[in-house]
């Protein structure tokens, strides 16, 4: 089974060229703006939640880890979480900090779920919610991780590792916004 990580299957959503151009045909990535600026924030936001209270996350007492690392040789996947809230009563949340002020990003609610599949592997236990924090808009959006979109993870896994053993560029998403923030936007010569 090829090794994944969580951002791949989030990167695959949002466009699987870029899993392509990663994985395939690997060349050069163009760190952009967006990214350079969405990891200070991450920063930032992290030193800001060492100090507030779990109310905002409907949880009344706990403690934040940071920089999780988990990983699943069931599911062959890997990744970072950027902070996980386990409440007094044992339960586990996982949060995920985007530099968006969209609340209809699939991607990000897939890699949301994927950390809670992660964690389930990883501790025991189900895990039913989560949290996007929506940094420039202060905005904590609680989502229900369901079956659904358990076994679409799946599916999108399985997607991933066929288009990399496959070795054939996919089809592309048609959104001038996805592409012009795009790293790897220099290589779809068919999009300009």
């Amino acid at each position: 089974m090829i090794p994944l990580r969580v951002s791949d299957l989030k990167q695959y959503i949002y466009c699987p060229r870029i899993l392509y151009f990663y994985y395939v045909l690997p060349v050069p990535r163009r760190i952009t703006r967006k990214m350079e600026y969405g990891k200070l924030e991450h920063v930032e936001i992290q030193q800001l939640e060492k100090r507030r209270g779990l109310k905002p996350y409907g949880v009344l007492d706990g403690e934040r880890s940071f920089h999780v690392w988990l990983e699943s040789s069931r599911l062959g996947l890997q990744g970072v979480l950027d902070m996980m809230i386990t409440s007094t009563t044992g339960e586990i949340y996982p949060v995920e900090f985007k530099h968006s002020i969209s609340k209809k990003g699939l991607h990000q609610k897939y890699q949301l779920a994927a950390y809670a599949m992660l964690l389930e592997d990883m501790f025991r236990k189900p895990v039913r919610y989560g949290f996007l924090y929506l940094i420039p808009v202060k905005t904590i959006i609680p989502l229900e991780i369901t079956c659904s979109m358990r076994e679409h993870i799946k599916k999108v896994l399985s997607a991933i590792r066929n288009l990399i053993s496959g070795e054939r560029i996919p089809g592309y998403v048609r959104s001038k916004h996805r592409c012009c923030d795009c790293e790897f936007h220099n290589y779809c010569a068919d999009l300009r």
